[in-house]
């Protein structure tokens, strides 16, 4: 049985409601073990060619998970979350998600990552949980007096340099006076280098990955003198897909959420769920806020997005927008020499704009005007940075 037919397979499954099974078929196909009735169509084992890590995407090819039994993986040889693997070679690249393909590129400079006069030091958390490194930016303007703190959670197979490289939010932090931290998820804990977005156990409070990203703010905020109203966290992928999970979990502590090519939070639940989620969107919408007002959400999605279809983005706000009255302008504009946009902004009561969301025109899967020195990004713009930085200085906690 090939890959395509172990998916579909499992797709079917889960659309039976049978969870545990397509579950199951999942993981034999990555611990490349015999599928079951597959030997009339294959010897029986699963090939996994070239090695690379494994994850999961919108063509079907392949599912990650980490599991013990997997010898360890070497890294791709670019960063790029949820590569589908037909992109991995280049003749069937497709507009929009080959933008930084597999070409070699040189390899990052420090004037790449953080701007002259400024500090980009690592650091690492450690908790019951486990523990994470981060790499932390501290503008060059830093004086002891409070600053706002934003987290960049990067997407999979990427590293935090690789991240700051590519958005330069670093530079534009420069700029407004702000500390950067990027969490990095390291292989062991998925060997795409993936948030665990998708997972039960990591998309609860004090539990799991949200606890490790929580745990490594406040740490930030107890050794630095840190706005405590202005604590923003956004991500790209799987990283804005756990940045929706931290706005549902830790309300009290980010004031405002960005997603780049995300999905909401509690769309998937397990590796099946998640599949569906990416190609088509979230079958079951959940209510996580509650009576709660919701944060203040950015979203940014790419209308060609072959990874994760763009009706994630539009989710991410039907999932806020249910806990509150909004107001509704809709702006349509186009970037010279790049891509045309559609950027809705929904206000509550009083005007103040709550949720915002870019659909970008023509655009596939990158970070939306970014720098070709970090992978997976698209410079045709609009600039997702300098927008979501702005959106995100917007707003702060309300005083208690």
């Amino acid at each position: 049985m090939l890959n395509q037919d172990i998916i579909r397979e499992a797709t079917r499954l889960t659309r039976a409601g049978q969870l545990v099974e397509a579950t199951a078929l999942l993981q034999r196909m990555l611990r490349g073990e015999s599928a079951p009735d597959a030997s009339s169509d294959t010897d029986g084992r699963i090939a996994l060619p070239g090695r690379k890590p494994l994850i999961i995407d919108a063509k079907a090819d392949a599912v990650e998970e980490k599991t013990d039994s997997h010898p360890k993986l070497e890294p791709a040889p670019s960063a790029q979350p949820r590569m589908p693997r037909a992109l991995l070679d280049r003749k069937e690249a497709r507009s929009g998600i080959e933008l930084r393909g597999v070409m070699k590129r040189a390899p990052l400079s420090t004037p790449d990552i953080v701007p002259e006069g400024a500090r980009f030091i690592e650091r690492t958390y450690s908790s019951p949980a486990g523990s994470r490194a981060y790499r932390l930016f501290i503008p060059s303007r830093y004086r002891e007096q409070p600053l706002p703190l934003v987290v960049m959670l990067h997407g999979c197979t990427q590293s935090p340099d690789d991240f700051a490289a590519g958005t330069r939010m670093n530079f534009l932090a420069e700029e407004q006076n702000c500390f950067v931290v990027y969490p990095a998820q390291p292989s062991q804990a998925n060997q795409a280098k993936c948030w665990n977005w998708f997972r039960t156990a990591d998309q609860q409070r004090g539990r799991g990955e949200p606890s490790l990203i929580a745990g490594i703010t406040r740490q930030i905020m107890d050794d630095y003198l840190v706005d405590r109203k202005r604590v923003y966290v956004g991500g790209l992928s799987a990283g804005a897909a756990a940045a929706a999970i931290m706005g549902a979990t830790y309300n009290d502590l980010y004031a405002a959420i960005g997603i780049h090519s995300g999905l909401a939070c509690g769309v998937a639940t397990d590796l099946p769920s998640a599949l569906v989620a990416m190609r088509q969107g979230g079958s079951d919408l959940k209510a996580i806020l509650g009576d709660r007002p919701p944060v203040p959400t950015i979203v940014f999605h790419g209308d060609r997005d072959a990874t994760v279809h763009p009706n994630n983005g539009g989710q991410i706000l039907e999932q806020s927008v249910r806990a509150m009255s909004t107001q509704k302008k809709v702006h349509r504009g186009k970037v010279p020499g790049g891509h045309a946009y559609t950027r809705t902004i929904l206000s509550d009561a009083s005007g103040r704009g709550m949720l915002e969301h870019w659909n970008i025109h023509g655009a596939g899967h990158a970070w939306s005007g970014g720098s070709p020195a970090g992978s997976y990004t698209d410079p045709r713009g609009p600039d997702a940075t300098r927008e979501m930085l702005r959106f995100f200085l917007e707003h702060s906690l309300p005083e208690e």
